[in-house]
């Protein structure tokens, strides 16, 4: 039988050696001291136990992949002590619509029985990835308010 993590150290004993001080910790002693986490496999960016990727042995991870696509990484179990072999990375194309999407993120997290308390926060991740893909509306031109603009804007044109 292969190790893996949870034969040699517990994820919480883990977290707890690496809590303050890791490659991916953003202090900000502005702003009330907040931390946050650059982890790829972190979906809301927030520096906890529950979101850390690194620490836990099942992760899930939301990032833009080319054409409009988004990239969900996810852990193995089985492939903990081999980094390398240890993730999987599913892309949709931009092509699809958006709510299929949606559910197919959420199935690879809920419904396999994955990780389903992180169901609501990758689907808010990809919705936040497609949102930023979007080419913003052009901002229309203003329109005059009140007689005396509208008699100022007539004179010139």
């Amino acid at each position: 039988m292969a190790p893996t993590t949870s034969n040699l150290v517990s994820a919480d004993l883990v977290w707890e050696i690496v809590r303050s001080n890791n490659a991916f910790l953003v202090k900000r002693k502005e702003s009330g001291g907040v931390q946050f986490s650059r982890d790829p496999l972190n979906l809301t960016n927030k520096h906890t136990r529950k979101y850390a990727g690194f620490v836990n042995e099942k992760a899930i991870g939301v990032q833009p992949a080319e054409k409009n696509g988004v990239k969900v990484i996810s852990k193995k179990e089985s492939a903990a002590l081999k980094p390398a072999k240890s993730t999987i990375e599913t892309t949709h194309n931009g092509g699809q619509s958006t709510r299929k999407i949606y559910k197919a993120v959420a199935n690879q997290t809920a419904k396999s029985g994955y990780r389903p308390d992180l169901r609501e926060a990758a689907v808010a991740r990809v919705s936040a990835v497609r949102r930023s893909q979007k080419e913003p509306k052009p901002t229309p031109e203003k329109k005059p308010r009140g007689n005396k603009a509208k008699k100022a804007a007539a004179t010139e044109s």
